[in-house]
């Protein structure tokens, strides 16, 4: 009788048990399910995506079944079930992104990369997606290039962005403060956003 093994990777968390407790101390014990937008995002933050195998393990660990994780991953955008690029730009596409110009920067981003909505580029650096709310809808247009919010990106700054990425580096941020842009040179760092993947 052959057995087949479902687990042919070492368990994502096998090497990180006290970022797991410490996850996993943030619910109480019979809301354990609540720990699974954190703990998808420490196995994408690493892995660049969720393989199917990491939501068995995370399923396991926070007691439901994989169908509710992938469920769960299909409802953000933040979540990826395939490889993403090394660098993963996303356009928010909603209302007030579309009104500021947002799908004619998408437009650019793909002729400039030459891949559509969700795909990655052979080299696996860049990949492209059209995204729902990015929670900035007073800085459209915005881009977000892994977990960096890019505000206001008109097509000069999406250039100066793709140059950037093209070379490796990730630009200094700019942002909007009291009504006056803070451009590249004087960028400050933005905080880390506020969002579903920190739980």
């Amino acid at each position: 009788m052959n057995e087949t093994h479902t687990h042919t990777q070492t368990p994502f968390f096998a090497d990180k048990q006290e970022k797991l407790a410490e996850i996993l101390s943030r619910y109480p014990a019979d809301g354990r399910r609540s720990a699974l937008m954190p703990l998808l995002w420490e196995v994408q933050r690493e892995e660049r995506y969720v393989s199917e195998e990491r939501m068995r393990e995370l399923a396991e660990i926070v007691g439901t079944t994989a169908t509710e994780v992938k469920g769960v991953m299909s409802f953000y955008s933040t979540y990826h079930d395939q490889p993403v690029g090394t660098f993963h730009i996303q356009v928010c596409s909603t209302l007030s992104c579309a009104l500021a110009g947002s799908d004619e920067l998408f437009d650019f981003l793909s002729n400039e990369l030459g891949i559509v909505n969700g795909e990655t580029t052979a080299d696996g650096r860049f990949s492209l997606q059209k995204v729902e709310c990015v929670g900035s809808c007073g800085t459209a247009p915005v881009v977000q290039v892994n977990d960096t919010y890019f505000e206001r990106v008109g097509r000069g700054r999406c250039q100066h962005l793709v140059d950037a990425l093209r070379q490796g580096e990730m630009p200094p941020v700019w942002r909007e403060r009291g009504g006056d842009t803070v451009g590249a040179a004087k960028a400050e760092p933005l905080q880390k956003p506020t969002d579903v993947r920190e739980g």
